[in-house]
């Protein structure tokens, strides 16, 4: 009878060495894991960003939400090329979680935060026949306002000018008008609803003229990009401001209202120097965050 009770006391005593042993090891795998669970799925980032906007932001958004999800299987980044003013009241009637504006905010829009992640030439382009070179910002003005007409004007061929320009609301136009002194004022063949379309139509006519983001411009067949006052328009020009017609990509966020976690990663990360080669890369000037 002894005997046996001495057999089951050393067997208990075993199975609770062993227990002890698994229970450490278990604790010092999670402690290497950095207080995560091996399988993470309790630290997991889940649930979906919806952006809504600029259609000149859509290389730059696009390489970024690619990124962000491929670093977070389980976030879906959507994005709405609808416009800047169209992402401005989106996000402020709380439709979409972060507007996309390719300008600043006007007064009227409150409420509202714009965080700038990066800067855009507005490149002016014209058809690959057309022969000109460069135009200054009057001569501009003076072509999208309808004072000048015929591109033997300004040293080119005898063909009428025709302006090719975006829809009101849009942040390109915005931009553009702003810095030529056109604002309400421009003549336009041809007003479009996309950076793409404008594009598209320059290549399509002879004596067209347009503008378009530089992130969306570099490297098109059937356009060129024209100096303007002997500057080119490129990520150096853009920076360093010696190129004048340019504006901002902002994020935009309504005041009061918190991002669901998901949303609120990847604001973090768009605005972050780990985005920089990014932006970089999808032909936009990458800048240090600010608030307007």
């Amino acid at each position: 009878m002894k005997k046996t009770i001495a057999i089951v006391l050393a067997a208990v005593l075993i199975l609770a060495a062993f227990s002890a042993c698994s229970a450490g090891s278990k604790t010092a795998a999670v402690a290497a894991s950095g207080g995560q669970a091996s399988n993470g799925s309790a630290a997991a980032l889940s649930g979906s960003v919806s952006t809504n906007g600029s259609t000149s932001m859509e290389k730059v958004i696009g390489v970024l939400q690619e990124q962000f999800m491929n670093d977070n299987p389980n976030v879906k980044v959507t994005y709405d090329a609808t416009g800047s003013g169209t992402g401005v009241e989106a996000v402020s009637n709380g439709t979409c979680d972060i507007g996309l504006a390719s300008r600043k905010l006007k007064d009227t829009e409150t409420g509202l935060t714009a965080t700038t992640i990066a800067l855009d030439g507005i490149a002016i382009i014209v058809n690959a026949d057309n022969k000109l070179t460069d135009v200054s910002l009057d001569q501009i003005a003076s072509m999208f306002t309808g004072k000048t007409t015929n591109w033997s004007e300004l040293g080119g061929a005898d063909l009428e000018i025709a302006c090719i320009g975006r829809e009101a609301g849009s942040g390109t136009r915005d931009g553009f008008e702003s810095i030529t002194g056109t604002a309400d004022a421009c003549v336009l063949k041809q007003e479009l609803t996309s950076t793409g379309a404008v594009i598209e139509a320059v290549k399509n006519s002879k004596n067209a003229v347009g503008y378009a983001s530089l992130s969306a411009v570099e490297g098109q067949d059937g356009i060129r990009i024209l100096t303007v006052g002997g500057v080119e328009c490129s990520e150096q020009t853009v920076l360093d401001g010696s190129y004048t017609i340019q504006r901002p990509f902002n994020l935009v966020t309504k005041d009061g209202t918190a991002l669901s976690p998901a949303a609120q990663a990847f604001f973090d990360y768009a605005t972050s120097s780990a985005a920089s080669d990014l932006i970089r890369q999808a032909g936009a000037v990458p800048t240090s965050s600010t608030k307007s």
